[in-house]
């Protein structure tokens, strides 16, 4: 049916309704062409111990001992490996020892063998014998040599992931290439490196408890100070110069 069978008024108004269609499809033809789309800036702080917070968790600190399939005994590095493991963690442990033996390899007796010898260590330093759990594992690797691995769980420090890009630092037509702030990914190895330094993670969220005074130090400066005598320490040898000590 076409638009000249309806009557005059009814004519223009679907003449009208035809040129009201028409428009809105062209509109929607034009915004189809516009596919290209802003991206919203993004926020990043300009304080880098904003944008990567060393955080805390709970990781796993271990040891690994090479024991040789003709061995059967610690050598002395590894026993100083295994005493100093003892004392950090007296330190910092939140858990017992887990000392892992390999087993189906050609050094399962000597690691055995060893494994008694690390037990030992242990127990010497005064951990008590309930903390330490012996387990046996299947290495992965034929190819490497097995090793006696000694964890425990404690707070670790971490920072990161670093080396993520989400913008382009090249020219773009964002706002965020002429706002001149700081890139994402600047100061993250600073505070990575930092986190896997601390000695102690618990220093980065509180300071630590006081120790007693030296007591006796303490005296003898208060002391000098109320005879108007200088409180310094005075060394044997103090003023002498290299060449004159020996003589």
């Amino acid at each position: 049916m076409s638009v000249q069978s309806f009557p005059i008024g009814r004519r223009r108004d679907v003449a009208m309704a035809m040129r009201i269609l028409s428009v809105v499809l062209t509109a929607s033809a034009l915004v189809g062409c516009n596919t290209y789309r802003v991206k919203e800036p993004l926020e990043v702080p300009n304080d880098y111990r904003k944008r990567h917070q060393i955080g805390l968790r709970e990781g796993t600190r271990s040891v690994e001992l090479f024991i040789g399939q003709s061995r059967g005994a610690l050598n002395p590095s590894q026993r100083a490996d295994v005493l100093s493991f003892a004392q950090t963690w007296k330190r910092d442990s939140t858990g017992g020892i887990v000392v892992e033996v390999p087993r189906g390899t050609p050094n399962q007796f000597a690691a055995s063998e060893a494994a008694r010898e690390v037990n030992a260590i242990l127990t010497a330093s005064g951990m008590p014998p309930q903390t330490v759990a012996v387990r046996s594992y299947m290495p992965e690797n034929p190819a490497q040599l097995p090793t006696i691995r000694l964890s425990y769980s404690a707070i670790k420090a971490d920072a990161g992931p670093c080396g993520l890009w989400p913008t382009d630092l090249g020219p773009a037509p964002e706002p965020f290439y002429v706002e001149n702030k700081p890139y994402w990914n600047l100061g993250c190895s600073n505070q990575r490196n930092l986190a896997a330094m601390v000695d102690n993670p618990a220093d980065l969220v509180q300071p630590r408890g006081e120790t007693p005074a030296w007591t006796s130090r303490r005296t003898t400066v208060l002391e000098k100070y109320r005879q108007g005598q200088s409180p310094e320490t005075t060394y044997p040898n103090q003023n002498k110069g290299i060449s004159e000590i020996g003589n």
